[in-house]
């Protein structure tokens, strides 16, 4: 199976990328998690990118706040489908890093999901990789059911006269 790839551009992002952690290792895709900056660091990431197919990745998912350059610096240098989160701050609550994120220029896309869309982020490259792989499209089927039936337990939970009766 093929791994995914998950850069932040500063270690403050892990909290927000925790749910990704979490997903993929529920998924038992195999990962990996480093920090890597579009500004501070650049060569390294550019290599990093250049070389992750050849290195088994599959799929990138790139989060960072603020200016946000780090998933279009990475997809600037692979063909590999990447994926950006961009992360809340302190500035403009994230709307920065999300039109940064979004905002490719054509040719070279980056996915985008929701301002601290990390768990999305991991399901997304999960679904990518299991264009490819049965097992991990099965995985994936089964989760969506535990959604299903976690959403329908507590419809029918719900008790209208205890509500009025408030």
């Amino acid at each position: 199976m093929k791994k995914v790839a998950i850069i932040m551009g500063s270690d403050s992002d892990l909290p927000v990328l925790k749910p990704a952690v979490k997903m993929l290792a529920e998924l038992e895709i195999p990962f990996d998690v480093r920090v890597m900056s579009a500004h501070r660091t650049p060569a390294e990431a550019a290599d990093f990118a250049r070389n992750a197919r050849a290195e088994g990745y599959g799929v990138i998912i790139a989060a960072a706040g603020k200016a946000a350059h780090l998933a279009g610096a990475l997809a600037a240098q692979t063909i590999l489908p990447v994926i950006g989160v961009p992360v809340k701050s302190s500035t403009l609550d994230g709307l920065d890093a999300l039109l940064s994120t979004v905002q490719m220029p054509g040719g070279i896309p980056v996915a985008t999901v929701a301002i601290d869309g990390a768990q999305n982020a991991a399901l997304l490259a999960a679904q990518m990789l299991a264009l490819s792989d049965g097992e991990l499209a099965d995985k994936l089927l089964v989760h969506r059911q535990k959604q299903h039936d976690s959403v329908t337990a507590k419809d029918a939970k719900i008790d209208i006269s205890a509500i009025l009766a408030e």
